[in-house]
């Protein structure tokens, strides 16, 4: 965690009824491409390590036996389930509410642990160390997260794209310039450099994929100001009694930018790091130890620290 910060139960309060409409997508073709690298055998277990309303955990369920989704966030679990029975995958998955740090003892042995955009909100070493004591021999933990700095997509867009500095600005008008999260603030942002962390709890790797995003997204206001509102640093509760004043100003920033009342996006890519347990730097997962060459466009993993 960053250091003056610490997390506490209002980070992301309020915002699990916007996460699911509001966050872009993964890069399609993401659970494909974990099969490719993982290779499961339909009888392993995957647990999603603040899992939030299970995005990544549904997604990949039909692949393993058993799934665990760990979130401390009430809200967010329940908006999992909800959706666990819509697909009609709850038979298979438990939700557990608790933090990474603090997880209860009878959790079991895992083949995969998955990470989706939540490692950095996590004492990341103390994390670490426990999710190497939950994989099983030839374990995978997995790291994945948004790779928004990819070259433009080509092709004129067909509305205009979301306005996203002068949201940034109207937050700030009602917020303040710092980042919020929680009921602290980050002024330097979330750290970096789990690489390191990771080492150092005695991973091997990584291996690195990265799924191809750029796909046409038409958003509409209400998507917008869901996207808005599942943010930590733009969570319901931190407008205070000014939420509606705020939602109605953001509402009218967009009419502004978008005769139509629709906008435009391009879907990041995803990028994925695979860490493994054994010491050898062997295959990530012990269904399948065949080496894995990654794609020409996949690049080198980044540095360390």
């Amino acid at each position: 965690m960053a250091d003056g910060w610490e997390w506490d139960e209002t980070l992301f309060a309020g915002t699990a009824a916007h996460y699911r409409r509001g966050r872009l997508p993964y890069a399609p073709g993401l659970a494909e491409a974990l099969v490719g690298v993982l290779r499961p055998d339909g009888r392993g277990r995957l647990v999603d390590m603040g899992c939030g309303p299970g995005i990544l955990a549904l997604d990949l369920a039909p692949l393993f036996a058993e799934v665990v989704g760990v979130d401390p966030d009430a809200d967010m679990l329940t908006e999992a389930g909800r959706e666990a029975a819509a697909r009609r995958t709850g038979a298979k998955i438990r939700w557990v509410r608790a933090r990474a740090e603090e997880l209860p003892p009878d959790l079991g042995t895992f083949d995969v642990a998955t990470f989706g955009q939540s490692f950095h909100w996590m004492d990341r070493a103390r994390v670490a160390a426990a999710t190497r004591d939950l994989l099983g021999p030839g374990g995978t933990l997995v790291h994945v997260s948004d790779l928004r700095t990819g070259p433009p997509a080509a092709g004129a867009l067909p509305y205009p794209e979301v306005p996203g500095a002068a949201i940034r600005d109207l937050v700030t008008r009602y917020l303040g310039p710092v980042r919020r999260a929680g009921r602290g603030v980050l002024p330097d942002g979330t750290p970096g450099g789990e690489a390191a962390v990771l080492a150092r709890a005695g991973f091997t790797g990584p291996r690195r994929l990265v799924v191809p995003g750029g796909q046409l997204l038409r958003r509409t206001p209400d998507d917008v100001v869901a996207e808005v509102f599942s943010m930590s640093f733009s969570a319901p509760h931190l407008f205070g009694p000014r939420r509606a004043a705020f939602e109605a100003d953001l509402r009218g920033l967009l009419r502004e930018a978008s005769a139509s009342g629709l906008f435009s996006a391009r879907g990041p890519g995803t990028e994925v790091f695979f860490w493994g347990t054994d010491p050898d730097g062997g295959h990530p997962h012990a269904c399948d130890r065949r080496p894995w060459t990654a794609p020409a466009d996949a690049g080198a993993p980044p540095g360390g620290a």
